[in-house]
């Protein structure tokens, strides 16, 4: 994935949210903050994040759907 994602200068955030949703529990979802291309900023994940991340990319159609991308979800 590409280190480089969309922020919104006046706040710093990422402008966009990249969501998996579970497969079996409504309402339970993975999200991650990520540019308008879908793009997460692994550098820029805490440890706990990125391994969330890389888990829910892991097992799409197993637990997760496809991931969404969200514009202007992350805070």
């Amino acid at each position: 994935m590409n280190a480089s994602h969309q922020r919104d200068p006046a706040r710093g955030a990422a402008t966009h949210e990249l969501r998996f949703r579970s497969l079996y529990q409504d309402g339970r979802a993975l999200s991650f903050p990520c540019d308008a291309a879908g793009q997460v900023p692994l550098d820029g994940l805490s440890e706990r994040l990125r391994r969330n991340y890389l888990y829910a990319r892991a097992v799409i159609g197993r637990e997760f759907f496809l991931p969404e991308v969200i514009a202007g979800a992350m805070h």
